[in-house]
This record gives C-alpha cells, structure tokens and sequence, in this order.
C-alpha cells in the first residue's frame, strides 16, 4: 500500500517478548518503509525520544506518550 511510516503503541506490554523484551515494557514502534519495500522497525521506551520521518519536529519521549 506504500505507507511510509506508522506506529504501534504497546501501551499495556502486551506483545511478545521477542518485541518487548524481558521482563516487557510499554514501547512505540515506528515501523519506516526503506527502498526496497520492507520496514525497518525502531523501539522506543522510557525516556528515549521517539525519531519520525514524518514528523521530524516531534520532540517526544516514548515515556511521554505512553502516559498521554
């Protein structure tokens, strides 16, 4: 469908470890479609600022949003 960018917010650590890590923590996932049409997948937690093609300007923690 050619989506540049979404996001999935894993506000209740719900998804599996594989994603979550262990022990599991709240995560945004920015998943970037690349040049040769697969997404590249970034994960956000705590503190870390969530990085945006789309929205470049986005000055956000993952902590910051998980909690909005």
């Amino acid at each position: 469908m050619g989506i540049l960018e979404y996001w999935i917010i894993d506000y209740l650590a719900i998804g599996g470890r594989k994603y979550l890590g262990n022990p599991k923590f709240p995560s945004v996932f920015v998943y970037i479609l690349n040049q040769e049409g697969q997404y590249n997948m970034t994960q956000f937690k705590g503190n870390e600022k969530i990085v945006s093609l789309t929205f470049p300007e986005l000055s956000l923690t993952a902590e910051e949003l998980l909690n909005a």
